[in-house]
């Protein structure tokens, strides 16, 4: 029997209306909005279902309605019975694997990730910071170019190690735009600038982390009920100490997510479930590796959908 993986969404997946078929026709999945909007005390569900979308977009919104929506798909998926082996996030995502491992209560998590959000964006004034996404670059290569750059006075850093071929990186306006010109000295067949309103995961993100190393050293941890595996270092963590260091680190360095999913497979993963808005994660773990299974459950339609596949599926 092959192991089963509950992967978490970060920036970049949210949408106007996200979870909203599931907080109407499913009580236990809107409780966790409800709780959302009295932790922050301000309506979350009204921005998330209702938009604007620049407002959504801002990083402090975001990451807490991405957590909120991921919770309640993951409560609404609790009726499927299945239980996972490993729970891993993109980034922003890991806070939504802590909670779904029973380290982080819901409310603390909601409240961390709007001051992460609150942190990030303020750590580098606008304009200052850049990412951008280089497609099929070698991650040695990338890494030596950015390093070549970042030594000649203007820093840029990988960010997100994705997939194969897909990497972002992250930092000044100035390293990042040099990237972009010089990336085929790293194989690259292209870079394409990213609307962020930061340099996420990278060095520049060094203030944000101290703010938010004081939040976190505050917050209740439990030890997880099943190993998480961190972004910083793509290995399994289940104990708080380790948890809070690691959650310090990854706001300016590196999300191994090709990494993690290696790591994951390698431990006999072969079922991959995304829980919240989107198929990013789907996306990018079957340019990985595409004979794993994936599945997206981030609506009401992919829920009955999975759910009828696997009543199918026992009755042969």
């Amino acid at each position: 029997m092959g192991k089963i993986a509950f992967v978490f969404p970060g920036q970049g997946s949210q949408s106007v209306g996200m979870g909203q078929d599931l907080y109407t026709n499913h009580p236990a999945a809107k409780s966790y909005y409800d709780r959302a909007n009295e932790a922050l005390g301000f309506s979350l569900s009204d921005l998330i279902f209702e938009g604007p979308e620049d407002q959504l977009k801002i990083t402090y919104h975001t990451q807490p309605a991405l957590l909120t929506t991921s919770i309640a798909c993951l409560e609404a998926f609790k009726a499927a019975g299945i239980t996972p082996d490993y729970v891993a996030g993109h980034s922003l995502g890991e806070y939504s694997a802590l909670v779904a491992a029973g380290v982080l209560g819901f409310e603390d998590a909601v409240r961390t990730v709007r001051a992460r959000g609150e942190f990030m964006e303020q750590a580098v004034p606008g304009g200052l910071g850049a990412m951008a996404a280089v497609l099929g670059a070698e991650r040695a290569a990338l890494a030596e170019l950015c390093s070549a750059i970042t030594s000649g006075g203007s820093v840029v850093e990988l960010a997100n190690v994705n997939c194969p071929g897909q990497i972002v990186v992250s930092g000044s306006q100035e390293g990042v735009a040099a990237v972009v010109e010089r990336c085929k000295e790293a194989g690259a067949k292209r870079a394409i600038p990213l609307e962020v309103s930061g340099p996420f995961h990278s060095s520049l993100m060094k203030p944000a982390s101290e703010r938010l190393a004081e939040v976190l050293a505050s917050v209740e941890m439990s030890d997880a009920a099943v190993p998480v595996v961190a972004n910083v270092t793509a290995r399994p963590v289940t104990q708080p100490s380790d948890i809070r260091g690691l959650l310090v680190e990854q706001v300016y360095s590196p999300v191994l997510w090709e990494d993690t999913i290696a790591y994951l497979i390698g431990q006999g993963v072969d079922t991959f479930i995304e829980l919240g808005s989107g198929t990013v994660l789907a996306g990018l773990i079957k340019k990985i590796d595409k004979t794993v299974k994936t599945v997206s459950i981030g609506s009401l339609e992919a829920l009955e959908k999975y759910m009828q596949e696997v009543h199918n599926h026992a009755n042969g």
